[in-house]
């Protein structure tokens, strides 16, 4: 490409160095078909916005709040606005590729860990781990239902503080 003036030159590089399109966070190929797939199956398309917020939320599993998802977002892609970014996390949300975890007095925040776990609410740094569960403990937890329900969602959150007898702080692999 041939740029023909020293001004259309410095739009070009202006375009370069700011443009979405270039910008983005990239999605592992396995994730983009992910992503392309939920919102398809939930009648919504794929855009850079969806694709770049869904890649900020895999990059660092440490379930941010929307302000927090928000300016890491605008680091690599300074045009999205806080409004697009609530748009995008209630679409993916809908599309069932992050869960919405609610935290009394708190922001909701984001988790796109979608196997069965709980939550763990450190009351002290604020920080939310995942929390493995046993193979059968949300069916055991189901069996203790009223006989004719079915629960369709189980929320589990514990909230504490660290032990301050306790050395070590709770870790989690996916975090981080």
């Amino acid at each position: 490409m041939r740029i023909k003036s020293d001004e259309t030159a410095k739009k070009f590089i202006d375009f370069w160095n700011h443009s979405n399109y270039f910008a983005i966070m990239k999605l592992t190929a396995p994730a983009k078909r992910a992503l392309g797939d939920a919102l398809a199956h939930a009648g919504q398309r794929s855009t850079r916005q969806r694709e770049h917020v869904f890649s900020v939320l895999l990059d660092k599993r440490d379930h941010p709040t929307a302000d927090e998802i928000y300016a890491r977002a605008r680091a690599s892609m300074p045009a999205i606005s806080l409004a697009t970014v609530y748009n995008c996390l209630e679409t993916l949300v809908g599309a069932g590729l992050v869960r919405q975890v609610n935290i009394e007095r708190e922001p909701s925040r984001y988790c796109p860990n979608l196997h069965e776990h709980a939550h763990f609410h450190d009351q002290t740094s604020g920080r939310v781990y995942d929390i493995d569960l046993p193979d059968d403990f949300m069916t055991g937890l189901k069996q203790l239902l009223p006989a004719g329900y079915d629960a369709e969602h189980i929320e589990l959150s514990f909230h504490g503080k660290t032990n301050a007898n306790r050395v070590a702080k709770p870790t989690d692999k996916r975090q981080d």
